[in-house]
Formats: C-alpha cells, structure tokens, sequence
C-alpha cells in the first residue's frame, strides 16, 4: 500500500454503523464513512426506475419533518407507492436524524438530485461545516488526498448505498486535512445517479431563497 493510500485512509474513519460517523469530529479526520451495503431487492428497484420517476428536492426542514416531506416528493415526482419507496424514505429520514444529531442541528439542508452529467466533477472541498452524501443509484462519491489543489494521485470511490460524511472549508480545525472529492464523471455512460446530500443549517431564515423551507 503507497503512503499516499496509508494517509487516505488514516484520515477516513470507517464505520460498522451509524454511531461511527460522529467520528467526524475526531482530530484529524476528514471524512467517516460508514460502509454499508443495501439489499439486493431495493437496489434492483431503484437501478430499475425511470429517471423521471425518482425523487428530487431541494428543502430545508427540521430532521423529523424529513419523512413527511419525502412523502409529498415522491407522489409528486411520480415514484411508485411500494415497499422499496417506504425503504429510500425511511433510509433518508434516518440518515438525516444521525447527521443532525452529529452536527447537533435543529435544521439541515436536503437535496435529493438527480444526476445524469458530469456535475461537480472538479475535486473540490464544500463550502459548509460538512456534509453528508449517499448516493443510493449509480457511482459513488470519489475522494482523494492533495495539498497542491491538484487532483489527487489516489482516488477511492465510496460504494453506493454507503454514507460519508465529509468536513468542509468552515469546519474550525486547521490546517486543512487535503482531502478532496468529486462526483464521478459519467457524461456518454447513460448512467443516471440518484444522491441525498445533506447540510447543517444555523440559520434557516437567512437561507430563504435558496430552498424551499418546510
């Protein structure tokens, strides 16, 4: 194993299950990653589901109005009434209960997008305290180590269905830890991506404009 792989994954804690991913706040991680896989049934749905039928949404809400919330997108969004929908819901809503209680935040930004191009395929660290990212159809998150701001020599990519919460600019530890990430590039692969991306909000009133608030 290179050192550059040794330093990758030293400074990625990865976790058996969801209690893990507060190691985020451990000195000098980047980035917890709780590696999961999902059921064979459920992925078989969603890689199955046209891509006008899967959720998408940009809002801002509390993490217990979460499971309601998705319930709207889906009807809207057209996504079948089934036991595999109940499941993504589910799933999210959890998720967005751990990251709150991680970042102990009473409100969080939610996007579920729907990715079919190369968006965001620079490597890059987000604008935020951190964030977490699951992508529950097609490739996972990748990431890499660089303090040059060139793209990095090594670069893994975080399986689908699994978690990772990742530190950004305004996370108070310095010096910065170097690692980076990307959307992985799938323009001309007819790959269509589905990920729930989470943010710790502090103030959801000054936010207004650039989601809905639920």
């Amino acid at each position: 194993m290179s050192e550059t792989t040794e330093d990758l994954r030293r400074c990625t804690q990865l976790a058996s299950g969801p209690a893990g991913l507060a190691a985020i706040h451990r000195p000098g991680t980047a980035a917890a990653l709780w590696d999961r896989r999902p059921l064979d049934r459920f992925q078989a749905w969603i890689d199955a589901l046209p891509a006008g039928q899967l959720p998408r949404t940009r809002v801002i809400l509390r993490p217990e109005a979460v499971c309601d919330a998705l319930l709207d997108v889906a009807r809207i969004c057209g996504t079948p009434d089934c036991p595999e929908r109940n499941m993504l819901i589910e799933d999210a809503s959890a998720l967005a209960a751990i990251f709150a209680d991680v970042m102990d935040c009473a409100h969080l930004r939610l996007r579920l997008d729907v990715v079919r191009t190369d968006a965001c395929r620079r490597f890059h660290v987000d604008a935020v305290t951190a964030r977490l990212i699951c992508t529950y159809r097609g490739t996972g998150t990748q990431y890499g180590l660089s303090t040059t701001g060139d793209d990095p020599d090594t670069v893994l990519t975080v399986p689908t269905g699994a978690p990772i919460v990742l530190r950004g600019t305004r996370w108070p530890e310095n010096p910065p830890s170097g690692l980076l990430h990307r959307s992985p590039p799938i323009a001309g692969t007819n790959e269509t991506r589905l990920l729930l991306v989470l943010d710790p909000v502090e103030d959801p009133e000054r936010e207004r404009g650039t989601a809905y608030i639920h």
